[in-house]
């Protein structure tokens, strides 16, 4: 999240006809709108391969993969982010067409200015969405997945998964998600 912000508070109504009327994206907490910062080429291949080879392994699912343009609203602290990459599953919630509130999938992929933020306090208004199941925090300086995941009893467990030849069992949809695909054409340091 970037610390530029709009001049003034606004509801989250204002929030959403104001955001929509925008060329650029902005997330939106506590009243104040953030705007978000631009990304790599490496950051968004890595994004578009997640998405992706998502939503290939959704060929026979009612589940349906967004990218970064669809919005996630977290009702419990009314806090708006467009993650990376989304997943949601029927019945779909929302209060519009361009925002869900029930992803049983969300991606993060990391960017120096956000990689604290995106696995501390976004992580902490992620967990309380109740659907939300698998969260992946994705690094850009090598083949580095941190996989959280909401066991049966909601307790939240982290699994890194390291290497092209790694793969993350994904809970929310049952199937494999390989680094390798995540990963496709990207070139590291």
């Amino acid at each position: 999240m970037s610390t530029a912000r709009s001049p003034q508070k606004m509801t989250a109504a204002e929030y959403l006809e104001w955001e929509r009327e925008q060329t650029e994206r902005h997330e939106f907490f506590g009243g104040e709108v953030f705007s978000q910062a631009g990304g790599t080429r490496r950051h968004s291949l890595i994004g578009t391969n997640t998405a992706g080879a998502i939503r290939n392994l959704l060929v026979e699912h009612e589940c349906e993969a967004h990218g970064s343009d669809m919005r996630i609203h977290i009702k419990a602290t009314d806090y708006y982010a467009y993650p990376d990459v989304s997943v949601v599953c029927p019945p779909l919630e929302g209060e519009t067409n361009d925002v869900i509130s029930n992803p049983a999938l969300v991606v993060e992929v990391l960017s120096p200015s956000t990689e604290d933020y995106d696995r501390g306090t976004k992580f902490g208004h992620y967990r309380l969405i109740p659907s939300l199941i698998d969260y992946l925090v994705i690094s850009q300086d090598k083949p580095r997945v941190e996989h959280h995941w909401r066991a049966k009893d909601g307790l939240w467990l982290l699994r890194d998964v390291e290497g092209l030849d790694g793969s993350l069992h994904l809970t929310s949809l049952a199937c494999e998600l390989p680094l390798v695909e995540v990963y496709a054409k990207v070139e590291f340091d």
